[in-house]
């Protein structure tokens, strides 16, 4: 959960401002686009000390909070207070990186990712094992990445290869610029915070009915690999969507109304093509999975059972996503969000509290609320963007003239 809190802060200035910067690029206006890249930037940084500071003061009672247990708290309290201080070029990586993408550095931002994931499984060996550090060395093998990943994205943007570089002229805050801003980037904010939530909630009912056997901090293991399986096989979808947006800004910026819908159609065919293959594997070989975290045999059997009913109808996520997606890359944030709070807050939660208690359901009813969730959110968000953006979208293209 402190992770997916940290990511909504970096989303809230990357998912917001890089659309809008894509759309101002489309219109020719770059002096605008710059100044939505530093003002993010400056606004990045302020977030990042904020929740640095906030986190070390309650890092304790957050813990308790979001699901931690006496025998678990100790192990994350010393994750945590290590990966604390990584939590700015975290940021970085994560809120900047979108505007590699948005200047069509496909490859540069892709390197950003793959930076950090190759040194962290370098160092996780490393630290954990041959020097002993444990869970601590985890935390500051993360770190150690994270930054390589920050200086990588700041040595480009500030680069001679960039379009549009973020200098100096282009820092400081803009009201105007930043509420536009932050009111698109609440879809990723809130994405990444019901995250949070939901996970939070989950834990503590699991935790609950899970009691009076003694399984409760079993269930919670499993919920966390198979939410860890899921932010694995979820990133090609994230990275489909997150890379049509500068195109779908660009054009729609540009009045190109036939190449918005033709990145739409591509988006749609691509994600689902891949999320039906991914889909039959995790309920074909849950076991496969469940395996790439932990090999406890009770935890393999609580999992296998619990994985196939949380991804049940996983295959709906890929309608959610390119609905969402779309809908933030024209910079429609009210649509962005509400469908994001729609699927979490009122869908998940709501039925994470009320399906353990129908038909005896338990700890089961826990996982049981994703899939409807993914039925219900993900239909509804897709039927809405195909009535109001594609039906927008076949306008005739405007003259560049």
């Amino acid at each position: 959960p402190a992770t997916y809190i940290i990511t909504a802060f970096a989303n809230l200035c990357g998912t917001g401002g890089a659309p809008l910067f894509s759309i101002a690029r489309g219109q020719g206006r770059d002096r605008r686009a710059a100044r939505i890249m530093g003002v993010s930037f400056t606004f990045l940084l302020l977030l990042g000390a904020a929740l640095t500071a906030v986190f070390y003061l309650f890092h304790e009672p957050f813990l308790y909070l979001v699901g931690g247990s006496p025998d678990t708290v100790e192990h994350a309290r010393s994750y945590l207070l290590i990966y604390l201080a990584g939590t700015i070029p975290v940021m970085i990586g994560l809120g900047m990186n979108p505007f590699i993408n948005a200047q069509g550095f496909g490859r540069t931002g892709m390197m950003t990712t793959l930076l950090g994931a190759v040194i962290n499984l370098i160092l996780d060996p490393l630290f954990i094992f041959v020097l002993g550090m444990g869970v601590r060395g985890a935390a500051l093998a993360t770190v150690i990445a994270q930054v390589c990943s920050a200086a990588w994205v700041l040595a480009f943007l500030t680069g001679r290869r960039a379009i549009l570089r973020l200098d100096r002229g282009s820092l400081g805050l803009d009201g105007p610029i930043l509420r536009r801003v932050c009111g698109l980037g609440l879809t990723g904010f809130t994405f990444s915070v019901t995250n949070s939530l939901v996970q939070a909630i989950g834990n503590a009912q699991l935790q609950s009915y899970g009691a009076p056997s003694g399984t409760g901090d079993l269930y919670v293991a499993a919920m966390t690999a198979i939410t860890s399986v899921r932010e694995i096989v979820f990133q090609p979808i994230r990275g489909l969507t997150q890379g049509a947006q500068p195109v779908l800004g660009y054009n729609y910026g540009a009045g190109r109304y036939g190449r918005v819908r033709e990145s739409i159609r591509f988006l749609t065919v691509s994600c689902l093509a891949y999320n039906v293959v991914v889909w039959l594997l995790l309920l074909a070989f849950p076991g496969v999975f469940i395996l790439l975290f932990n090999d406890d045999p009770a935890l393999l059997e609580v999992g296998v059972k619990t994985m196939r009913i949380y991804y049940a109808a996983y295959v709906m996520m890929s309608f959610q996503m390119i609905g969402q997606n779309t809908f933030v890359a024209l910079g429609r944030a009210r649509n962005a969000v509400f469908f994001s709070l729609f699927r979490k807050v009122i869908l998940v939660v709501p039925m994470m509290l009320l399906l353990p208690r129908l038909w005896n359901l338990g700890v089961y009813g826990v996982f049981a609320s994703e899939p409807v969730s993914d039925v219900i959110g993900g239909g509804a968000c897709f039927i809405t963007m195909m009535c109001t953006v594609w039906k927008d979208m076949k306008r005739p293209d405007e003259d560049p003239a």
